[in-house]
């Protein structure tokens, strides 16, 4: 289901992505504050969290570690208004840690070393 014809790009770290829709809005640069709609997905295509299912995009500064190192590479190369499909590494995602279940720790919500895939809208730089 994940799979995609589409030709990707490789970062140097390892993170791929494709261009679904080229933005045509700023590009962030290290600190900017943005607005972005996300839906994150296992390998096995289970979704593990959405923005859209919060009915909110998420509100960061980049380049600042308060999302997963994969994702502060990612975000400094699309601009606002792109969508995009990114396969981000376990080692730049939650890595060995993984991401325990609140509700329930011991089970996790992202399996300890899982690549993950999301679906990325930029919706806001500024």
């Amino acid at each position: 289901m994940l799979a995609d014809t589409v030709l990707s790009q490789r970062t140097a770290s390892g993170v791929r992505y494709t261009v679904r829709q080229p933005g045509t809005g700023p590009q962030a640069r290290i600190g900017d504050r943005m607005l972005v709609h996300y839906t994150g997905f296992l390998p096995d295509g289970h979704i593990f969290d959405s923005s859209v299912g919060q009915g909110k995009p998420l509100r960061l500064r980049v380049g600042r570690g308060e999302v997963i190192p994969g994702w502060d590479e990612i975000l400094l190369l699309l601009p606002q208004g792109s969508r995009a499909r990114v396969w981000i590494p376990a080692a730049l995602a939650y890595g060995a840690r993984g991401v325990l279940n609140p509700d329930d720790d011991s089970k996790f919500i992202v399996p300890p070393n899982t690549n993950l895939v999301f679906e990325l809208e930029i919706v806001k730089v500024r």
